[in-house]
């Protein structure tokens, strides 16, 4: 997780993780973080790294970087007013067509090249992402001074390797780890595709020679990208109520519904990795600090402390995608009720397909609080050279 390379001046990093919709709460801190700056300052995140959805709002900033809050804002608008026919077919003679096709190659043993490749169809993702996001722009904010570097992860089904495609200044170089890599490349809306391609649910994208899905699977070390592109510290926007694992055991009833089976399959992809790291950062940053710095560089230790600071939901999302059920489409919510997913535990299942106006509003609200309310420790995280206003 740490790196050799020497941090400069100002090497702040923002770690934005996937989880589908749930990534709306991300916007919640970014829009507080930008009420905490003044009304036209550029990005303070010099380095930004993003993951499945996290990776729309990475970008985003990264084209908006020479204005901060115009960036979070048209954002914003984006999630604001989130339809689920916006992100995939969801009507229900879509749904029909799917699930005949898939219905078919079932009962046929496979329909050669016209096997299905996903539950659903996210063809309307990718205009709308080429119109918010003009990814040709990430360039010029390169160019300008005003982000130092990009990265967005995928992951590899042929190689099984975490991929993270960076874009910066020409002084960054890979890096190649444990089925972990990073990969200068120009960043596109095909990233963006294959970054946030939940498995089974969407299909993968092909990137250069591969195809790529989701970019939480086989993440194992999701802070690592930001370290690696130079950060020195780290703001880390999770998407999960970090107390939400039960600590005691309940009487099993029944055997665990579909839906409670592809939540805890979705959690371990996208939340377990994210608290995994920080603990290992944690330990590694007390054992680094154990030792002189005088000491690590006479024995040539290269290694450096990365502190961090996490903002994750005071709430459950879990509970606030139950209320928001009802709002889903028909049909989608006669499949999910099938599966389970209107029980407790197959509720994660909903909240990552909920991309609802409702829904995600209540997330940025959330988002928005839970930021405001460790406001001065995160005004002396950006470490400032003169306090912000608030706005």
């Amino acid at each position: 997780m740490n790196t050799t390379t020497a941090p400069a001046a100002n090497n702040l990093g923002l770690v934005l993780p996937g989880g589908g919709a749930r990534a709306a709460y991300q916007v919640g801190v970014l829009k507080a973080v930008a009420q905490l700056l003044p009304r036209h300052a550029p990005n303070p995140f010099p380095i930004i790294t993003g993951t499945s959805a996290g990776s729309i709002n990475a970008v985003a900033l990264a084209i908006h970087a020479d204005n901060f809050r115009k960036g979070v804002l048209r954002i914003g608008r984006v999630w604001e007013n989130f339809h689920v026919d916006q992100v995939f077919i969801s009507d229900a003679g879509g749904l029909l067509k799917t699930g005949a096709h898939w219905l078919a190659a079932l009962m046929l043993g496979g329909l050669g090249r016209y096997n299905p490749y996903a539950l659903l169809d996210r063809k309307p993702l990718r205009p709308l992402l080429e119109r918010y996001l003009p990814c040709d722009k990430i360039q010029q904010s390169i160019d300008a001074g005003l982000i130092k570097a990009l990265g967005i992860t995928a992951s590899g089904y042929d190689s099984g390797q975490s991929v993270t495609f960076f874009q910066g200044h020409p002084g960054l170089t890979s890096w190649n780890r444990e089925r972990r890599l990073g990969c200068a490349e120009n960043i596109t809306v095909d990233h963006l595709m294959a970054s946030s391609a939940i498995p089974f649910i969407f299909a993968a994208i092909r990137l250069n020679r591969e195809f790529f899905g989701d970019g939480s699977m086989r993440q194992i070390a999701p802070l690592s990208p930001a370290v690696h592109l130079g950060a020195d510290r780290l703001l880390v926007v999770g998407i999960r109520k970090r107390e939400e694992i039960p600590f005691s055991r309940e009487q099993v009833r029944g055997y665990p519904t579909v839906a409670q089976v592809a939540s805890h399959v979705l959690s371990s992809i996208f939340l377990d990795s994210l608290y995994t790291d920080l603990e290992r950062l944690e330990r590694i940053n007390k054992t680094i600090r154990l030792i002189p710095e005088e000491r690590r560089q006479q024995d040539g230790v290269t290694l450096r402390p990365i502190d961090v600071l996490t903002i994750s939901p005071s709430q459950s999302i879990d509970e606030i995608a139950l209320k928001h059920l009802h709002l889903l489409p028909r049909g989608m919510r006669f499949i999910l009720k099938g599966v389970g997913a209107s029980q407790k535990h197959g509720a994660t299942l909903i909240s990552y397909l909920l991309f609802e106006k409702e829904f995600c509003r209540e997330l940025i609200a959330l988002g928005y609080q839970d930021t405001l309310q460790v406001k001065e420790q995160l005004l002396a995280f950006l470490d400032t050279s003169k306090p912000y206003e608030s706005i």
